[in-house]
């Protein structure tokens, strides 16, 4: 059977491809220890489950506009207010399945064959892929650790070229933790401007941040970057509730309706229930999800510690999401393994602990681990990492 082009080059999800290993081994009875999953360890807060069963109860499990309920598209017009003290109307707002989604829906809409994104390097997974998907061209630029894994602007300007769509801004970044500073995301902003292209601002991990750095939306800095950003977000990192898949984009009004209409033929509408769901999320003035920040914080500091003692191993202390991504080559090559990708494969094998190399981010001397789990697992984890090291060190 011969598919469609399109699905051919499509690379697997590297993050998904390591968990699904990982669960099988578990599944086989072996103690694995997974540090490869973008989620929270938390439960979703009582709060939020509660609204979902009031509102099953309620006989509210029928369709919905094809944006999303009012309610919620209300409650992320309210939200951009009181975090960025930004004005939208609930026109500019499409509510997804997913922030994943929200990136694809938008790609679909928003590309034609042969349009470029410029995608900072390390990058989320999906982004190259969803851009492929929808005919167009993924143009990396390499951020250097030295830099803090944040793109330069002289490097933005060299990359854009008559072709140029848009440009991906993800802070704080998965997978680096990395995060632009106002002044930094106005320089880039002032070069996209003079270049006509659009901000994809990645904006899903804003709420887990763990220094006095405060997140700064591109699109709060002037009334033109407001224009050329479209905003993508949602309640799955920051409110605990991944399996619930809502996700939301903000911005253009055109671009939202042609989102809502390619929505309207392909998903109809996000689950009902979970929609309700995030109303609360939204709504609440629940401390539940500064908690699990504050619990985040404490792995991070306790985790960057472990890792950094470890023999090869360098690491930039991230400032939000939750995961570190250190450098691991020089004890890749002390220990005789000729790529990461084998190395991390052998971690699993021997020691059952499960990273996520760095390749499927564009950085291939890296891995990414995350903290999203309790401190016992994490220093276990960590001490068997540092035992395959010196078992295997030569």
């Amino acid at each position: 059977m011969q598919l469609a082009n399109r699905v051919q080059t499509l690379t697997p999800s590297s993050t998904l491809a390591i968990t699904a290993k990982a669960k099988a081994l578990k599944q086989a009875g072996h103690d694995v220890i997974g540090l490869g999953a973008g989620e929270p360890d938390y439960n979703t807060p009582e709060y939020i489950l509660n609204a979902a069963s009031e509102s099953m109860h309620a006989g509210l499990t029928k369709y919905t506009p094809a944006a999303g309920i009012m309610e919620l598209r209300q409650a992320i017009v309210d939200k951009m207010k009181n975090d960025h003290q930004l004005d939208y109307q609930t026109n500019q707002v499409i509510v997804t399945l997913g922030a994943k989604h929200a990136l694809y829906t938008l790609f679909q809409v928003l590309l034609n064959e042969g349009d470029e994104v410029i995608v900072p390097t390390p990058y989320w997974v999906s982004y190259p892929e969803q851009i492929k998907l929808a005919e167009g061209k993924p143009v990396f630029v390499t951020a250097q650790e030295e830099n803090q894994f944040k793109v330069l602007p002289e490097q933005l300007e060299a990359a854009i070229t008559d072709k140029t769509k848009a440009v991906i801004i993800n802070s704080p970044s998965n997978p680096t933790g990395m995060m632009y500073t106002k002044e930094e995301l106005a320089t880039l902003g002032e070069i996209c401007l003079k270049h006509n292209i659009y901000i994809i601002s990645d904006e899903i991990y804003e709420k887990l941040i763990y220094t006095e750095q405060q997140h700064v939306s591109i699109a709060e800095i002037s009334d033109k970057l407001k224009s050329s950003t479209i905003i993508i977000n949602g309640v799955s990192k920051s409110h605990s509730m991944t399996g619930w898949r809502i996700g939301y984009a903000i911005g253009n009004v055109d671009i939202i309706q042609a989102m809502t209409n390619l929505a309207s033929h392909s998903t109809s509408n996000p689950t009902t229930v979970a929609q309700y769901a995030a109303c609360a999320a939204y709504q609440s003035d629940s401390n539940a999800v500064e908690e699990m920040k504050v619990a985040f914080k404490e792995r991070l500091d306790q985790a960057f510690e472990w890792i950094s003692a470890l023999p090869g191993v360098s690491c930039i202390k991230p400032k939000g999401a939750f995961y570190l991504f250190p450098n691991v080559i020089e004890a890749v090559k002390r220990t005789g393994f000729e790529t990461v990708e084998d190395w991390v494969t052998a971690i699993l094998d021997e020691e059952k602990v499960a990273l996520v190399p760095g390749s499927g981010f564009g950085a291939p001397n890296n891995v990414r681990l995350s903290y999203a789990i309790g401190l016992d697992q994490l220093e276990e984890a960590i001490k068997r990492i540092q035992r395959f090291i010196e078992r295997h060190q030569q």
